[in-house]
């Protein structure tokens, strides 16, 4: 069978060279990319097997990158909490979503005299307060409520200029509205 007839899968088995072993495999790759929750952690608890796997790719000079999506925290949080399990990692390893909202504003020049309205939490505010910028919301406005009445006109500040949202265990109407 010519390839132009074969089915796409059949191709790409044929034309992969398959490795010989794992050590083949980290040599080949530069840079380790690791989900966290589920990967390094379970909750509170190191995953067993990850502080011998980081120390052999170290060794090998491979670098590490910690990523999440979880904003609830900052790197700088990110970073106690390997510290507490156990792992040294700097905070330019880490890549929480939090910190990736503040990056995206100031790739953007978002104006400093902008705010920024925040839905979510802790993380959230750490990493646009790093970054320079004025925000509200948060936890803050989770315990605030809406009245639903007709003509009613909710107060809003002016200069809000952007909005993020992460996972927040703090959500309302207020914050929607």
């Amino acid at each position: 069978m010519d390839t132009a007839s074969a089915p796409s899968s059949l191709v790409a088995r044929a034309s992969a060279q398959p490795l010989k072993n794992a050590d083949e495999l980290i040599d080949s790759v530069e840079t380790f990319i690791f989900d966290c929750d589920g990967v390094i952690w379970k909750g509170d608890s190191l995953i067993d097997g990850v502080p011998q796997t980081l120390d052999m790719l170290r060794s090998k000079g491979k670098r590490l990158i910690f990523v999440t999506n979880n904003s609830t925290k900052s790197r700088k949080q990110y970073g106690k909490k390997f510290e507490t399990l156990g792992l040294s990692v700097t905070e330019e390893e880490i890549f929480a979503s939090s910190f990736a909202a503040a990056a995206y504003l100031k790739s953007i020049d978002f104006p400093k005299d902008k705010k920024v309205y925040v839905i979510g939490e802790d993380g959230i505010l750490k990493e646009l307060e790093l970054a320079g910028f004025q925000y509200l919301g948060g936890p803050e406005d989770g315990g605030k409520k809406i009245e639903l009445k007709p003509g009613f006109l909710m107060e809003h500040d002016e200069n809000v200029g952007a909005v993020v949202v992460g996972f927040d265990r703090y959500f309302n109407y207020y914050k929607v509205q």
